[in-house]
């Protein structure tokens, strides 16, 4: 917090007046919960608008920025954000700033869970770079032998999963304690139980919880936008919306580090290339008989074919050239790259006159001759 102060104190003294965390967006407009010792009698949140000279600046507002408000209306709960404080870190999708770690959230059983999309989600939330925690749903619909299976194998992968039946209640305590004090964004497929687990552990919300399709063995997507809840006993909690497969747009080389597995085989050797994709390379310490390797294999055919159409997409950018309009909208002309298509300056075609001026005089002179 001491930096964030540091960041304060930097602001001129009429801006200095309140801060908070924006808790929602929604269009032009953001929720702020101000903090606890800036709260006036009554009122805890403000509806803001962004200043104008944001906007001008570029200067975008996403759920968790902390912000510095102005000009506060206490009647009608109305206020202005003057300025965004730095952010910790930042995340496109969902579009959340400052969150510390990710809960992901996945099913037991109905719908079944199944390795290779379990893998896809566990990747796409080690590239966030936050801390990873696991929660496995339903486990009142398995054995008991089932779920330490699953912990064990799970525990090969790199992460110890929190197990616990929102149906029977078992297992907050455990889910309580990882997200005391941090800004956690809660992931996974749908129809596992996500915005059950925020009504559970926030009872004054009524988020809309969605049943699993009996035809496709999915959820039904519940959640619209990001939004912060905030917990009883401290920190937030932000629900992303629900999506079944996440996109792996990864270059070949940073794959491999998004494998705890990996991580840990480097550690202790590293390969003889430095460029080593772990696939067929001599001298490999990587390739081997672990459980996620082929699907390891797999994403990486993903992301070889997503790192060719970004080197095609940056070969036809290079073709074109982009102008900026009068009216500040850019737009894009092809390059000319041969000089046979590009017009001559007039300088150049003045002094190609006077050449064929003079050729011609000395043909003239020859005739005479």
């Amino acid at each position: 917090m001491s930096a964030e102060v540091d960041d304060l104190l930097m602001l001129p003294s009429d801006l200095r007046t309140l801060v908070g965390t924006v808790a929602a967006v929604q269009a032009n407009f953001y929720q702020v919960q101000l903090d606890p010792q800036m709260e006036m009698p009554l009122v805890s949140t403000l509806l803001c608008t962004r200043r104008s000279r944001l906007k001008k600046l570029g200067q975008q507002v996403m759920v968790g920025d902390r912000v510095v408000v102005v000009e506060p209306d206490w009647a009608g709960g109305r206020g202005a954000i003057a300025a965004v404080l730095p952010r910790s870190s930042e995340l496109d999708r969902p579009s959340i700033a400052n969150a510390n770690q990710i809960l992901l959230v996945f099913a037991l059983a109905e719908p079944t869970l199944e390795p290779i999309q379990l893998s896809r989600f566990l990747v796409k939330a080690e590239s966030t770079g936050l801390a990873v925690t696991l929660c496995l749903n339903k486990s009142d619909l398995v054995s008991s032998a089932e779920q330490q299976q699953w912990r064990h194998r799970l525990r090969t992968w790199g992460y110890d999963p929190l197990i616990i039946s929102l149906q029977q209640g078992t297992g907050f305590a455990a889910v309580g304690h990882r997200l005391a004090q941090q800004i956690t964004v809660v992931a996974g497929p749908s129809g596992v139980g996500k915005s059950s687990l925020i009504n559970w552990l926030i009872p004054a919300l009524d988020l809309r919880v969605g049943a699993v399709s009996g035809k496709l063995g999915r959820g039904r997507h519940t959640t619209r936008h990001v939004e912060l809840f905030k917990l009883p006993d401290g920190g937030l909690l932000a629900d992303s919306p629900g999506f079944n497969q996440p996109d792996l747009e990864y270059s070949p080389l940073e794959l491999g580090g998004l494998f705890p597995e990996i991580r840990q085989r480097l550690e202790a050797a590293q390969c003889q290339f430095g460029n080593c994709l772990h696939r067929d390379e001599p001298n490999c310490a990587v390739r081997g008989e672990w459980e996620r390797y082929e699907h390891y294999l797999t994403f990486l055919q993903e992301a070889i074919a997503y790192q060719a159409t970004l080197d095609h997409s940056r070969d036809d950018e290079s073709n074109v050239k982009i102008k900026v309009r009068e009216d500040g909208q850019r737009q894009t002309e092809p390059k000319l790259e041969s000089k046979r298509y590009r017009r001559p300056s007039r300088r150049t075609e003045k002094q190609g006159l006077q050449h064929l001026y003079q050729d011609i005089i000395e043909l003239l002179q020859a005739d005479d001759e």
